[in-house]
């Protein structure tokens, strides 16, 4: 058991930067058996106490950027700052039986050789331990201190390695040939503007089959701003790719498009979303990743740059088409001003929204008419002006 454990417990990580593994069913097994082994050792030893679990800290303060020495790919990372779990604390005792059932649920999932989507777990936990689970939110935040946060002693492994796949979103549109084992060619020119949907296994995303002729990757904030561009075919016009999560990526849409930079490294990724804190959030996630997810960010940050919609659009909308700043949106701008990770022109950007106190959406393009949304991405294209 002691060459179970020392093989179990070799995490990849340095003396800054913390990572989670990608492991085998087997392997996840091994370290939660490890865990259990450890917690029973110290219930059973002559003066008993049960121990807090350190977790990766996940706050911003705990975040870093690792800029790219050999790419200009740069992502968000965790580095070794802790806090922690105890049963022995009345407002953390749930939290820390949490941990340990979540664990319980993957370990069976695993055994079954079963995949389990976060809402199915939620469900499952709901009728074993409706005591400790009452709300989605607790079965999300439960996994990210197995996954995000860790249990720097226990697993820290990524969450599908844990059994628990990714609730895809995600659409594909454009000039890209996809095939999946031992399946026809998908053509997702001709899929019409509901795309091709992406799937949530991770592993198949990663045994696709790409080949493209396309000279851009454009990533949509929008699913109607996505439909219109695939409908009036706009990558035949810019041969392009395009790609959506209907709002804030998921990790399935992020997953495959960090496959798709690797695939095609020299395909600019360009972003096109509303001119508002939100908008600017999301770009951010592709390009950086998220601290929620900071120890596996570096498996799904690109170098997407942002094509509009900026600050010099504006003379394009009418003066009308502008909306105030939401209360949400000044929250979002704060995190963001707060953040290691945004560049200064981004920065600059923020700043002119703050103090115009305006927001514009992608729609008001509509103004100059609706087939101008693929001009507008062809200019900005052929002159190069994205940041």
């Amino acid at each position: 058991m002691d060459d179970l454990s020392k093989s179990s417990m070799k995490f990849f990580s340095d003396q800054q930067l913390c990572f989670a593994d990608i492991l085998l069913p087997h392997e996840v097994q091994a370290r939660i058996q490890v865990a259990v082994l450890n917690f029973l050792k110290i219930l059973n030893s002559p003066d008993p106490a049960i121990s807090d679990l350190p977790l990766i800290n996940r706050k911003s303060s705990n975040s870093r950027v690792s800029e790219g020495i050999l790419t200009d790919v740069s992502w968000i990372f965790l580095s070794h700052s802790f806090c922690s779990r105890s049963l022995m604390k009345a407002n953390a005792t749930k939290a820390f039986i949490r941990v340990w059932k979540v664990m319980e649920m993957c370990f069976e999932f695993l055994t079954q050789e079963k995949r389990v989507t976060q809402r199915e777990l939620f469900y499952k936990l709901l009728c074993d331990s409706p005591h400790y689970f009452s709300s989605q939110l607790q079965v999300n935040r439960t996994i990210q201190e197995l996954c995000a946060k860790d249990v720097v002693a226990l697993l820290r492994c990524s969450r599908y390695s844990l059994g628990i796949m990714a609730s895809s979103k995600g659409l594909v549109a454009g000039r890209i040939l996809l095939q999946e084992p031992n399946q026809e060619v998908v053509d997702c020119s001709a899929c019409g503007s509901s795309g091709y949907a992406i799937s949530g296994d991770l592993n198949l995303l990663e045994s696709l089959i790409m080949k493209t002729d396309a000279r851009y990757i454009v990533v949509v904030e929008k699913h109607a701003i996505f439909q219109r561009l695939a409908e009036d075919r706009v990558f035949n016009q810019i041969p392009s790719i395009l790609l959506t999560a209907k709002g804030y990526p998921d990790i399935a849409t992020r997953f495959l498009l960090h496959r798709m930079s690797r695939a095609f490294p020299d395909l600019p990724i360009l972003a096109l979303v509303d001119w508002n804190p939100a908008g600017l959030a999301i770009l951010s996630t592709y390009k950086f990743g998220s601290i929620g997810m900071g120890l596996e960010a570096y498996r799904y940050a690109c170098n997407v740059k942002w094509l509009g919609l900026r600050g010099d659009d504006l003379q394009l909308i009418p003066q009308q088409s502008l909306a105030p700043l939401k209360p949400r949106d000044l929250q979002i701008a704060r995190s963001l001003i707060s953040s290691t990770t945004l560049q200064d022109n981004y920065r600059q950007e923020l700043a002119v929204m703050m103090q115009s106190g305006q927001r514009a959406e992608i729609e008001a393009l509509y103004f100059n008419g609706y087939d101008y949304l693929g001009k507008y991405l062809a200019k900005k294209i052929v002159q190069a002006n994205y940041i």
